[in-house]
């Protein structure tokens, strides 16, 4: 076998190999020179194009012979198209387009195959690619619904007027864009809150992330807000991990328990609220991020700035627009509807009919204590339902409170204890409790019965049954609102 002399000659006859290959391998080939003339085509190629034969196609521009090339272009800038369609009449054929280059580097041409001159012999590679895609667009989607806001306003029950100042309070934060500090006891309602301030604010498109400082070990804390780079410490992965921030990105961080996170870690959440950048564990490079922060806690966090367990800036940095959430034991005639309202829950997802409360089993609840505030009172009533085989929950079903005395007089009189020592017919509460969030509803919409009823989570016709019942039916039909 003869030897090579030079390696001009080994790379004249890999050239040669090369055509040789792609004339027997792909639908069609053509090269063309730096100037965007035809320099080679093989005869597949000018087949395709209805090329007669009786006149030369070397020298000829391009754009001559193949209108729609893209050829001049990969030799203008040097960058290759790999896959796309080229229409050559009514027929789309898949191609790639590669820049030449000579010994010293510089572009001397380019070349263009055709891979497939029908599209429908890529079908099985594209119905594998639109499933993959259907298939992450379906996690998306499922991801975006988990980060999404749970609640809305209307589902913090109560028309006591502490409940409405606090809805008021919460509904003007969700105006604003600063950072929002929910104080007040467990149980209170501070994430639903939150939720419901998320749903209402500019920012309800984006995501709703949530994380509990008083959940999560303090070697952690820093992991889950602000992500992990590879390496970072053992058992981190070989990818980087974005932290809550990062995944709020756009939307809002729910950071509850705050009064709760380390020293060392509120100096970090400080420069994160001041310059809008993250620094993953292990990493070296500023990440910006676009996040509103709602943060919460049970805790004192004045005294606990006064005592220096939290740090004052950050305080002042969270406390931005403060919203305090009465304690249960605060606004005790909203007993009646909240009790009606945790019942309903409880049998809607216990499957079973709805229990109500006899006059001394309400009276029972109003006279406790709460410290746990309404997620302790749905916690006692889950109990008596559970119990209790009488869909109608007296005193004694509540064994697990403290006694109390309370007189209650008549089948015909309910009882509601108040707030303020008086004692008020159920029915009469109940009607007024109703009466004042309507209202409130019927403003909040301009009213609007339709949108009014949405608010209230009721239809239409049960929102002018009521209207009728307490004497706030109007003449004027409702237009505006019917569809």
């Amino acid at each position: 076998m003869a030897r090579l002399s030079s390696d001009a000659e080994v790379r004249q006859l890999a050239a040669s190999s090369l055509l040789k290959l792609f004339d027997s391998l792909y639908e069609g080939a053509i090269v063309i020179d730096r100037d965007g003339r035809i320099t080679w085509i093989n005869d597949k190629y000018k087949a395709l194009i209805g090329w007669n034969g009786t006149e030369s196609i070397e020298g000829r521009a391009i754009e001559e012979v193949l209108p729609n090339s893209r050829l001049r272009s990969v030799v203008e800038t040097g960058q290759a198209d790999l896959l796309d369609v080229l229409e050559l009449g009514k027929r789309q054929m898949v191609v790639s387009r590669i820049p030449l280059r000579g010994e010293s580097g510089n572009i001397v041409g380019a070349l263009g195959v055709i891979l497939y001159d029908r599209l429908q012999a890529l079908k099985p590679i594209v119905s594998k690619f639109q499933q993959m895609q259907d298939d992450l667009a379906s996690v998306r989607k499922q991801l975006a619904e988990r980060r999404q806001a749970k609640y809305r306003f209307s589902q913090f029950v109560g028309a006591s007027r502490l409940a409405v100042e606090t809805k008021e309070h919460a509904r003007r934060a969700a105006e604003r864009e600063g950072a929002v500090l929910l104080l007040g006891e467990t149980g209170t309602g501070k994430e639903l809150l939150a939720h419901a301030i998320h749903a209402a604010s500019r920012r309800a498109n984006g995501p709703l992330v949530s994380i509990n400082a008083a959940a999560i070990p303090e070697a952690l804390l820093e992991a889950e807000l602000f992500g992990v780079e590879p390496g970072a410490y053992t058992g981190a992965g070989q990818k980087p991990r974005p932290g809550k921030f990062q995944l709020a990105d756009g939307g809002t961080l729910f950071l509850d328990e705050v009064g709760d996170m380390p020293l060392p870690l509120q100096a970090k959440l400080l420069r994160v609220l001041q310059e809008g950048e993250v620094e993953p564990l292990g990493g070296n490079n500023l990440r910006p991020v676009n996040v509103r922060v709602i943060a919460a806690t049970s805790r004192d966090l004045k005294g606990m700035v006064d005592d220096g367990s939290f740090r004052a800036d950050l305080y002042y940095r969270l406390n931005v627009l403060p919203v305090h959430l009465p304690p249960l034991r605060d606004r005790r005639e909203d007993f009646p509807l909240l009790c009606e309202t945790l019942l309903e829950q409880i049998a809607e997802q216990s499957g079973e009919p709805v229990c109500t409360l006899a006059a001394d089993g309400l009276a029972r609840l109003a006279a406790a204590d709460w410290p746990g505030n309404v997620r302790e009172l749905r916690n006692v009533l889950e109990q008596a339902v559970a119990r209790s085989d009488n869909r109608r929950l007296a005193s004694a079903d509540f064994s697990m409170l403290p006694e109390v005395n309370v007189v209650v007089g008549g089948t015909a009189t309910v009882l509601s204890v108040l707030g303020d020592g008086t004692v008020r017919p159920l029915r009469e509460a109940v009607a007024m409790a109703e009466r004042t969030e309507i209202l409130r509803a019927l403003d909040a919409t301009g009213g609007v019965k339709l949108h009014a009823a949405k608010l209230l989570g009721i239809s239409r016709a049960q929102l002018y049954e009521k209207l009728s019942s307490l004497g706030l039916a109007s003449e004027e039909p409702d237009t505006s609102g019917s569809v």
